[in-house]
């Protein structure tokens, strides 16, 4: 199982890299397994700001469709636009190309409350 310990992760199999202010989100290589084969990704929240939690899109594999939940409280400025046509990224490189979402933080004490990669492994018992 492939969990980077220089990203932060959520209970909901999300992972962030923070750059700055700026912080980029996919899904994690658990995530994508337990999903499958990747289909659709969509985003409709591109320049809507968005609080910690709330949807900011969906995931449909060949048996299931999960929400996207946001990790960060923020606006939502960069949609991966390479999954709309290659959505079977996000199972081939979910940590690089399969990226989801960039999201301008707007409190960055929230960043504290992620998981590291040791909390995240241990919470999907890797």
């Amino acid at each position: 199982m492939n969990i980077p310990s220089n990203l932060k992760y959520t209970k909901d199999h999300e992972w962030v890299a923070v750059d700055g202010d700026i912080a980029t989100v996919g899904i994690t290589d658990f995530a994508q397994k337990e999903l499958g084969d990747i289909v659709y990704v969509e985003v409709e929240t591109l320049d809507q700001t968005l609080d910690k939690d709330e949807v900011f899109g969906t995931v449909e594999a060949v048996k299931t469709v999960s929400d996207l939940f946001l990790p960060l409280t923020g606006e939502i400025i960069a949609f991966n636009e390479n999954l709309e046509s290659e959505p079977e990224k996000v199972n081939t490189d979910p940590y690089g190309d399969g990226w989801m979402i960039k999201v301008k933080i707007s409190d960055s004490s929230e960043i504290d409350t992620l998981l590291s990669s040791e909390d995240y492994a241990a919470l999907i018992g890797a």
